[in-house]
């Protein structure tokens, strides 16, 4: 368990798509796992969070990596790449996140006779449609993740998913309870209502149309035609050259049209967490287990999400929220107006029901010790 402490020269590497991933989701359990006496090692692409893993404790090293490119020589380099870096550095165990470091960068671990874990974020573009780039992705994964130590899933649905395709081997797999998130961290505060206060809703996501953005505006117009007083706050990021993000145009459009209130990205949420009323989320992507969720849930916001993989298992329907039909603006758009109808004290009540649910299933001290048993289990003498 978590309070075992490892060798000083035992190197633990996390390889993944940004350092700000990294330091979003999986900090809690670097900073642990420094904490035992492991030197942390992060392999990703340099952006603005660097730093802040190296301040945190974690040796970085900035790989090149396009995740969008579909060219297999781009990422046969990209094979080669981490299979250098992993002789170079040597590291003794390996996690990897998201679909190319979980093909490429387990390949390239096993060349090098490194333990690998495959972390399976979600499922991402390529399972939606049966098309050649899921014939190569499967095939690919197929081969990959004979040679990982384990393959570790969000939710059963992807884990289904993989050992239906006969892409993985269910001996392997190990469903975890998200990535986990801290309750300390997350917990719940509320400023004082100002006395004319207008009802908000909050949506923070990376800014995809598959994120369910369209359906959150579009619900604000249906809503607007009714004479709601309602505030339609977004935050997230643009994913640039990304083939599904929503363009500039069509948000500026909604902020024209009065429907939504883009704040831009935040690097706390938690402010406009507290500010909030009901957090909504009609996302109909390939979800692992969303992290705004668990967030909002455990700032007790009530929340509205979709009957969505990934989302329905973060929300009990009518106890810490309610659940809303895919690609349904007008079911959007009725939850909705049942949340703003409700009495402060039963939505209060969601919040509270919200937050017990993240604390007994999801809170990251249950990740940690995953981590912490795999790594005493499987580390080489």
């Amino acid at each position: 368990m978590s309070g075992i402490v490892a060798s000083h020269k035992t190197s633990i590497a996390f390889v993944s798509n940004s350092a700000w991933s990294v330091y979003n989701f999986r900090l809690d359990v670097i900073n642990n796992l420094i904490r035992q006496g492991y030197q942390v090692i992060v392999l990703a692409p340099d952006d603005p969070y660097s730093p802040l893993l190296r301040e945190n404790g974690c040796h970085f090293i900035p790989i090149s990596f396009d995740n969008k490119t579909k060219n297999p020589f781009r990422d046969i380099s990209f094979y080669w790449q981490l299979k250098r870096l992993y002789r170079t550095h040597k590291p003794d165990f390996i996690f990897h996140y998201v679909a190319k470091p979980n093909i490429y960068g387990t390949l390239a671990a096993a060349a090098n006779g490194i333990p690998s874990v495959a972390v399976i974020t979600g499922l991402g573009y390529a399972f939606d449609k049966k098309n050649w780039l899921y014939q190569v992705i499967r095939l690919l994964y197929k081969r990959s993740l004979r040679v990982a130590k384990e393959v570790w899933f969000l939710n059963n649905e992807d884990a289904r998913v993989f050992i239906d395709e006969k892409i993985v081997n269910i001996e392997k797999v190990k469903v975890l309870p998200g990535e986990g998130i801290n309750t300390s961290h997350f917990s719940p505060y509320k400023p004082a209502q100002e006395v004319h206060h207008t009802f908000t809703f909050l949506m923070s996501t990376r800014l995809l149309k598959s994120k369910g953005i369209g359906l959150y505006a579009d619900a604000a117009r249906i809503l607007k035609k009714k004479n709601y007083d309602v505030r339609f706050e977004l935050i997230g990021f643009f994913e640039n050259h990304h083939p599904d993000s929503i363009t500039q145009e069509e948000l500026a459009r909604w902020e024209r049209e009065g429907l939504i209130h883009y704040g831009g990205f935040a690097n706390d949420v938690r402010p406009f967490l507290t500010k909030a009323d009901c957090f909504v989320f009609p996302s109909f992507y390939n979800e692992g287990i969303p992290r705004c969720l668990m967030e909002a849930a455990a700032m007790e916001l009530p929340i509205i999400t979709s009957l969505n993989r990934g989302c329905k298992e973060v929300v009990l329907n009518n106890s810490t929220g309610y659940i809303c039909n895919r690609h349904d603006p007008f079911d959007l758009a009725d939850k909705m107006e049942k949340m703003i109808n409700l009495s402060a004290e039963e939505r209060a009540r969601m919040g509270k029901n919200g937050r017990a649910l993240v604390v007994r299933k999801f809170n990251i001290t249950t990740v940690i010790d995953e981590y912490t048993d795999t790594l005493q289990n499987d580390l080489p003498d």
